[in-house]
């Protein structure tokens, strides 16, 4: 039924996109909105067909997909919001001073939409992260158009969300070519677009291998362009001597429920427990056992992912050093992931870059260390995370400075007493990190601060303000806040 498309479609494709970018730029700020608005009334629209079909293909509970496409919706219309309010453009003006000696000319720059995006579906996550998701939601507000690669593993649901796309587009008289949904199974049609001349920026959530291949292929162009990639990370979560001390218990209760939420595939999901060896480490993991022996498998997103995981696990726990805490009594079948704690002594974990990679699904591994100085050694090894967590005291805090700051280094989200399952969409909320965990650290993949991803900046000088875009002119006609000759104002000039 869904055919890979051809090179011939995907030139026209990417035809239309380009012709439609030279339109959807000069659309307004609220024009952009009110078309992102449009596409979460369809959504919405769709209703038990979209949720029955993603739960069909994913094996996702009725109750996540609901969630998932609340959060969808949210995205959508939050980013709109956050598009025609302007902060995103971050608007600057340089008024002139004609007699100063050299005179200073007149500047005014914001940030301009780069062109065709390419976005490429997520597995996990079949709303929020794929056709009509984050990426997409961002795009449109930037002002591109933007071509989705439907994920192989739910395209059914993905041609419910571009359909949605679509309606919403013709309703709100977007141009041709504003969104296109396409097909891949290999990796042909991705290669494609990544690599054609048009294409102007790529966001994508997914595998390292994926993500990485992205950006080499963006790279070896003759003219790179930047790869929005989110590859997962394994989310260190470090119990420090007091807190573990004083609340092993709840500790461990968090930590179980963290690492198996969603069958463990979450791109936040706790990789790594790190702690120095001592009898509350010993009483934690004795806790953690029981808590993890209780619970039931579940099915995993698709057999794919299951089969990836049950391959990836058995890598881990056959490394030297590696010994097994606890698993679930409970047989899990071919599909479902099985839950899994192992522990490994630190200078082991050092010396073995296995480790350190990321086992998606219900795993986590607990480092021992064997003392303060080499909890420090493990975490300067650490590669790039999403997220970073401190489980501690205040007074754990203050006696571990020094290993605040590492952590600092190597985090997108550093967490103080909370599991790191779970991204608020939210303007303050970063979701992004150093390579591996992302291409660009600079950037997130959720909150309105992605639509900057998009966009590039441009400087306007000594233009008429006649002729000068609607948010740089001097009767700031859009009402957004401008920094005008240093100074955050809403004024007129």
């Amino acid at each position: 039924m869904y055919k890979d498309t051809t090179i011939a479609e995907l030139d026209q494709v990417i035809a239309n996109s380009v012709k439609a970018f030279h339109q959807y730029k000069n659309y307004s700020l609220k024009q952009r909105a009110d078309f992102m608005r449009a596409i979460a009334a369809e959504i919405e629209a769709l209703g038990d067909e979209l949720i029955e079909t993603a739960m069909a293909e994913t094996n996702l509970p009725q109750a996540r997909l609901q969630g998932e496409r609340a959060r969808t919706m949210f995205q959508l219309t939050s980013y709109g919001a956050a598009a025609e309010a302007g902060n995103w453009l971050e608007a600057s003006i340089d008024t002139a001073l004609a007699e100063r000696t050299p005179p200073k000319p007149d500047v005014r720059k914001m940030l301009v939409p780069l062109g065709p995006v390419v976005v490429f579906g997520a597995s996990n996550f079949p709303f929020a992260y794929s056709t009509a998701g984050g990426d997409t939601a961002c795009a449109f507000a930037a002002g591109c158009p933007v071509i989705v690669k439907a994920h192989p593993a739910h395209l059914k649901t993905s041609t419910l969300m571009a359909s949605a796309i679509e309606k919403a587009a013709e309703k709100c008289s977007m141009p041709k070519g504003i969104f296109a949904h396409v097909y891949g199974a290999g990796f042909e049609v991705g290669e494609y677009l990544a690599k054609h001349d048009a294409i102007k920026a790529i966001g994508f959530t997914g595998s390292f291998g994926g993500g990485k291949a992205l950006f080499d292929w963006a790279n070896q162009r003759k003219n790179p362009i930047p790869v929005f990639a989110e590859m997962g990370s394994v989310n260190p979560v470090y119990l420090l001597p007091e807190k573990l001390a004083t609340e092993t218990e709840s500790l461990a209760k968090q930590l179980a429920g963290s690492v198996t939420l969603g069958v463990g595939q979450f791109c936040t999901n706790p990789g790594l427990i790190v702690a120095v060896a001592d009898d509350a480490l010993t009483t934690f993991k004795s806790l953690l056992k029981q808590e993890i022996e209780i619970l039931t498998p579940a099915t995993m997103l698709h057999q794919g992912i299951a089969d990836n995981y049950s391959t990836k696990l058995a890598t881990a726990l056959n490394q030297n050093g590696v010994e097994v805490v606890a698993q679930s009594t409970t047989e899990a079948t071919k599909a479902q992931g099985k839950i899994s704690i192992a522990t490994v002594s630190g200078s082991t974990f050092l010396n073995n870059p296995v480790l350190h990679q990321e086992v998606f699904g219900p795993y986590s591994l607990i480092i021992e260390c064997a003392d303060e100085a080499e909890l420090l050694a493990v975490t300067k090894a650490m590669e790039g995370q999403l997220t970073a967590t401190l489980m501690a005291t205040p007074g754990d805090i203050n006696a571990h400075k020094e290993l605040l700051s590492e952590v600092q280094e190597i985090c997108g989200r550093l967490i103080f007493n909370n599991v790191p399952t779970g991204v608020e969409v939210a303007l303050a909320m970063h979701h992004g990190g150093p390579f591996p965990a992302s291409t660009d650290s600079r950037f997130t993949s959720v909150g309105a601060d992605g639509i900057k991803r998009f966009a590039r900046p441009l400087s306007f000088q000594n233009w008429d303000n006649e002729f000068l875009p609607d948010e740089l002119k001097n009767e700031n006609p859009l009402n957004i806040w401008r920094t005008v000759d240093n100074e955050l104002t809403k004024e007129k000039i």
